[in-house]
């Protein structure tokens, strides 16, 4: 009876060492005999008890893994600390196991000597503009050197540059000094254009004052002569109607000679005027005299 249930206790024991589950995104390495026998993917896997066992589970995920932060000497000879995380799968799992004794240590050393190469033919500053340049460049490296261990790095990432503290102290004063140089060309230009803009204000009101007077003397002028055409204009009529009512009276030349001297009269009559006959125009007044004699003779006849 205890024979029986000793046997029983074995085949269950075999049964259940026999049996494997691989879970997903696992492969088993499995060795028979101690040598490589095959890779069991996710699902049931059936091997040999006493003769196969599972010597290594592998993950098919993408992993990540941490650098430690390492001191790092710049082309310029700058201590500065880069702390870097690398992302990486496994793409051949027999290789990640046999061809390298730890894959992530592996990683880890080839990182930190390619930061070193990489962060050495730089200056400092260029290490903070380049950070996408050396990421590239690290993957470029861990990409080509992981193949023949079964790795793919699908990325390299630099978290964190710091330089030492009194680079970082001189930093901070190259970039106030940086920010009051350029806040001081700001005011310097705002002032400037500030400038322009009133004497380009005081150029435009002198222009449109200057435009204002041209035209106002322009109105003005062009009134005046508007005023001289139409008092001339009046002259020329009364001049005109003067005319003909006296060509239509058709007046002798003593009746003109009449009309000369009341004109003479009128503008003899005052005090401050003062008339100059010329020598010729002693002859029609004598003629005038004459004429008024006759005149006056014919008067007393009758």
């Amino acid at each position: 009876m205890w024979i029986l249930l000793v046997l029983l206790v074995i085949i269950l024991f075999i049964a259940f060492s026999s049996i494997k589950i691989v879970k997903q995104a696992e492969v088993y390495i499995i060795e028979r005999l101690g040598k490589f026998y095959k890779v069991a993917d996710a699902g049931l896997t059936i091997i040999v008890p006493f003769f196969d066992h599972v010597r290594s589970v592998v993950s098919l995920k993408q992993q990540t893994m941490d650098v430690p932060p390492q001191d790092v000497i710049t082309k310029d000879n700058v201590t500065i600390t880069i702390d870097t995380v690398v992302f990486y799968q496994i793409t051949d799992p027999a290789k990640a196991v046999y061809e390298i004794q730890s894959l992530k240590k592996g990683i880890e050393y080839l990182a930190i000597t390619t930061i070193r190469d990489i962060i050495g033919k730089m200056n400092l500053d260029e290490t903070f503009s380049s950070r996408e340049g050396i990421n590239n460049q690290l993957r470029a490296v861990l990409d080509e050197a992981t193949d023949r261990w079964g790795c793919k790095v699908e990325r390299v990432e630099i978290k964190d540059i710091t330089p030492p503290a009194d680079v970082r102290d001189a930093m901070e004063k190259e970039m106030n000094a940086e920010r009051n140089k350029r806040a001081l060309i700001l005011e310097s230009e705002a002032q400037r254009q500030s400038a322009i803009t009133i004497a380009e204000g005081k150029k435009q009101a002198a222009i449109l004052e200057a435009d204002a007077d041209r035209e106002a003397q322009i109105r003005r002028a062009a009134g005046e002569a508007q005023a001289i055409k139409e008092v001339a204009e009046a002259k020329a009529k009364e001049i005109q109607m003067v005319y003909e009512a006296i060509k239509k009276a058709n007046p002798d030349d003593k009746l003109v000679q009449l009309k000369s001297l009341e004109a003479l009269e009128k503008v003899a009559d005052g005090e401050a005027n003062k008339v100059f006959i010329p020598f010729e125009a002693t002859k029609a007044l004598a003629g005038l005299g004459t004429l008024s004699e006759v005149v006056k003779g014919e008067e007393k006849n009758k």
